[in-house]
């Protein structure tokens, strides 16, 4: 079971977000449907910006196929040493 230290922190929020939050939270309080919408909202954010690295990886420019090209050369070389 996950325990949890709170902390009390004050924010300023908008009005119509704070109406949502409201209307949106069923049986939960505001805290714990603020606190369930700012997990997801980090969720996505870590996971955008994984997606971003990832495209940045896979990148490709001209250039990048020389050098794949050399790389698949000298992994060929060295399976036939093995």
């Amino acid at each position: 079971m996950r325990t949890t230290t709170k902390a009390n922190k004050t924010f300023s929020l908008d009005k119509e977000v704070l109406a949502e939050v409201k209307r949106t939270r069923g049986a939960a309080s505001e805290s714990a449907r603020v606190n369930h919408l700012l997990r997801f909202a980090l969720d996505l954010e870590k996971k955008a910006a994984l997606y971003e690295e990832a495209a940045g990886f896979f990148h490709r420019t001209p250039d990048d196929r020389r050098e794949r090209r050399a790389y698949e050369a000298a992994t060929i070389r060295s399976w036939v040493r093995d």
